[in-house]
């Protein structure tokens, strides 16, 4: 029986064992999506042969051992056995997630699992399981998005194959997304979505954008637009912060439940005039479909998980020597402490401060 299978199959005993009161038919549905996931992939070796991928789709595909290669070699990522294969089959592969919030405060509905606890967000392998999913949500007064996502970490129960999706962007983007990825297998804390998502955005930017530096030197377009990237993240970070701030004045105050929902609507119009304003510093199109769809609490903490704490994690980088190797042996002891790691965090870097 291949690795993989008998995994699932672990999986699945995981499920009937541990998960009686929480969503065994979801369950069931992520463990058959990554069942054809797994049971669908080839080599890459065997890919890069078909003549079904493009020129420019085989470079990336090519390019994908050189990142992952850096990042365990000079950032200090763990060395795993993912991206060997591709799922070629459905060429348009894609992750859909569902989050939702309160109407009335700025917090995630969290759902546990078994191995990785809480999660501030549903993952399914297929569009109409969403919409289902989304459906169920609304009925019960929450507000909620869909979401898209091209690549996705199983911390390290699977081997994780490249999907086709992710090698039909650029080679930056590729870069990021792989290490991105890489640091959820690295380093990933039971219960801590900001965290996570927060520390892999630092480590996905700022590793991208070295590596980019070693293949292609610090002139070249691609290593400019990184650094541009970066930028944008800071703008656009500290943008969300004021918006999320505003919000919880709001939701904080003695106000009724109607009048908040009336108040933040001024407040989500604000913000994206606010936003249009900001687009004109923005050097990339990162951040160009933000707002597209009209704002909620659920978008914007689902924002929020990957963007809020960007200069948290930046800032820790920086008194680390920018060495991302030091900066994730710093939270790998960080985490053996007790207490809100984010809170830690801060206040580790104010006594840092408090000594300069």
């Amino acid at each position: 029986m291949a690795t993989g299978t008998k995994k699932i199959l672990e999986l699945i005993i995981i499920i009937l064992v541990v998960c009686s009161g929480c969503r065994f038919t979801y369950l069931l549905h992520a463990a058959a999506g990554q069942f054809q996931l797994l049971r669908g992939s080839i080599s890459v070796e065997e890919a890069l042969k078909r003549s079904s991928l493009s020129p420019e789709q085989k470079d990336r595909l090519r390019l994908v051992e050189r990142i992952k290669e850096f990042g365990e070699s000079e950032l200090g990522l763990r060395k795993t056995q993912n991206y060997q294969k591709i799922y070629l089959k459905n060429r348009e592969h894609q992750i859909y997630t569902v989050s939702a919030s309160p109407k009335d405060r700025l917090a995630r509905m969290n759902w546990w699992f078994p191995v990785v606890g809480e999660m501030p967000y549903l993952g399914f392998f297929d569009l109409e399981s969403a919409r289902a999913e989304k459906e169920e949500l609304v009925k019960k007064d929450l507000d909620v998005i869909i979401g898209v996502s091209d690549a996705y970490s199983t911390l390290g129960w699977f081997k994780d194959p490249v999907t086709m999706t992710l090698i039909k962007g650029s080679e930056a983007y590729l870069a990021e997304t792989i290490l991105h990825e890489m640091t959820h297998t690295t380093l990933y804390l039971k219960d801590k979505g900001e965290f996570n998502e927060g520390l892999a955005v630092l480590v996905g930017k700022m590793g991208a954008l070295r590596f980019l530096e070693k293949t292609y030197g610090s002139s070249h377009p691609l290593t400019i637009n990184g650094q541009r990237d970066i930028e944008d993240e800071r703008l656009f970070s500290a943008y969300l912060v004021r918006v999320l701030k505003r919000l919880e004045c709001l939701y904080g105050s003695p106000i009724s439940y109607q009048e908040k929902l009336a108040q933040r609507e001024k407040i989500f119009a604000g913000s994206l005039e606010e936003f249009e304003r900001l687009k004109g510093r923005l050097q990339t199109l990162r951040f160009k479909h933000f707002g597209g769809a009209g704002l909620n609490n659920a978008y914007l903490m689902s924002i929020g998980l990957y963007h809020r704490h960007f200069y948290l994690f930046e800032a820790v980088l920086n008194e680390k020597r920018n060495s991302i190797r030091q900066m994730l042996a710093f939270f790998q002891d960080l985490a053996k402490e007790e207490g809100d790691i984010l809170e830690r965090t801060s206040a580790w870097l104010k006594r840092q401060k408090s000594t300069e």
